[in-house]
């Protein structure tokens, strides 16, 4: 599901980067009201303005909704999982009779064994 999102949420950026460099500046009716040509364009005269302009609001609209929906699965994840997580080692479970059989047994680690380096002094 996030990745889906995730190309929702690339596709609603890049229309809206392409939407926004298509639409013409303040400055360019001007040259509309001299003949340039604005009124055989494939929305008419002023269709291509409204046409853009909505299209635009759309994309970004579905941008900041993408954005909302990627912060919810970013903060509702079960557990983070860094460098130094992922490579932890573990500890085989050992049977009670290791030692008889002549298994070597190697002690837990000194945070499992109750190291006191997690608490919070007072």
């Amino acid at each position: 599901m996030e990745t889906l999102v995730w190309v929702i949420h690339i596709i609603a950026a890049l229309g809206t980067i392409g939407l926004v460099l298509m639409q013409h500046g303040k400055g360019a009716d001007m040259g509309a009201a001299f003949g340039s040509g604005a009124s055989g364009s494939l929305f008419g005269s002023s269709g291509s303005a409204n046409f853009l302009s909505r299209a635009t609001a759309i994309f970004a609209t579905v941008f900041f909704l993408t954005s909302l929906g990627l912060t919810y699965f970013s903060s509702h994840k079960s557990k983070p999982v860094g460098v130094m997580e992922s490579h932890r080692l573990v500890q085989p479970a050992v049977p009670a009779d290791a030692a008889k059989q002549g298994v070597p047994v190697v002690p837990a680690p000194a945070d499992a064994a109750g190291s006191k380096a997690g608490e919070i002094p007072k």
